[in-house]
């Protein structure tokens, strides 16, 4: 996935910029190679933090991230910026069933891939009746899994199957009202030094302004309440056709029982994220997100 989405920048850069060479450097992270939990390795930074450290040594100019697996809960390592948001792509959850059964269909039990703890959460607030099961792995190592049968169904993200070539395996994709997608769904993010104007200005240039509007009310609210990768927080940010952004969020317990949502409109990115981290945390987002740190230390 990581080179479609590479190859998705070099297309952009060819077409606006045909004197530009881009060679494209793969790397393989930390969190690539582990199959445990997340939290284990340092949450999303395991991701980044290797790429981050070739970026500021010069081994390479620009970095493409998933903004979900971006931390949210501290900013960009000193001597790099975040230079481009892309046009935000699907920004839904995918159900997979082999046979093509709903989500709402399925009979207590059926087994689920994911190791998303908001997807977790939401499962356990519309679907009590499933079994999840952690996954980890690449989407085509998730299909394969399910493909042998260790999963009667799994939940990915459409635009990751988009990206590779997979979306015909979705089921139906689930209602972003009901299924609150990730922090950053969907939308690629172009990083580069601080210092070189050069490439900041190519980034930015790719850069769409109202993924960034949506893209940064959403991580405001993540950043106020220090989420992280066993964080059950939703987000989507939505620009109305007026303008403003409206900002939903939900904060859920692990099993699902417990739940802080929010919704406001602003048009000012980061007032809006404040403002619903504000009207989350008074719903009791803070205890929710301790329990929730409570327990995936004890797992």
């Amino acid at each position: 996935m990581a080179l479609a989405q590479v190859d998705r920048v070099k297309a952009m850069l060819a077409a606006g910029h045909p004197g530009v060479r881009a060679e494209v450097l793969s790397m393989t992270t930390s969190g690539d190679r582990w199959q445990g939990s997340l939290s284990a390795l340092g949450g999303k930074g395991a991701f980044t933090k290797e790429v981050d450290a070739a970026l500021l040594a010069g081994e390479v100019d620009l970095v493409v991230h998933c903004v979900k697996d971006v931390p949210g809960d501290r900013p960009a390592p000193a001597g790099t910026v975040m230079a481009g948001y892309l046009a935000r792509d699907d920004v839904r959850d995918a159900w997979l069933h082999p046979a093509g059964v709903p989500i709402d269909q399925v009979p207590p039990g059926t087994v689920v891939g994911t190791s998303a703890v908001r997807r977790i959460a939401q499962i356990g607030l519309h679907w009590p009746h499933l079994n999840v099961k952690p996954i980890r792995g690449n989407a085509n190592r998730r299909l394969a899994k399910l493909d042998a049968g260790e999963y009667d169904a799994l939940l990915l993200a459409v635009s990751g199957l988009d990206r590779i070539g997979e979306a015909d395996r979705i089921t139906h994709p689930l209602d972003v009202d009901t299924m609150v997608p990730a922090v950053g769904a969907g939308t690629l993010v172009l990083q580069c030094r601080e210092d070189d104007v050069a490439v900041r200005e190519l980034a930015a240039s790719l850069g769409d302004a109202r993924a960034w509007a949506e893209t940064t009310a959403e991580r405001t609210m993540l950043h106020i309440l220090q989420g992280s990768c066993h964080s059950p927080i939703a987000a989507l940010a939505r620009t109305e056709p007026d303008g403003r952004i409206g900002l939903r969020a939900r904060v859920i317990s692990p099993d699902g029982k417990t739940v802080a949502d929010a919704h406001e409109w602003e048009r000012d990115p980061v007032l809006l994220g404040t403002a619903v981290a504000v009207s989350l945390m008074r719903q009791g987002a803070r205890e929710i997100l301790a329990e929730a740190e409570r327990a995936s230390s004890t797992a």
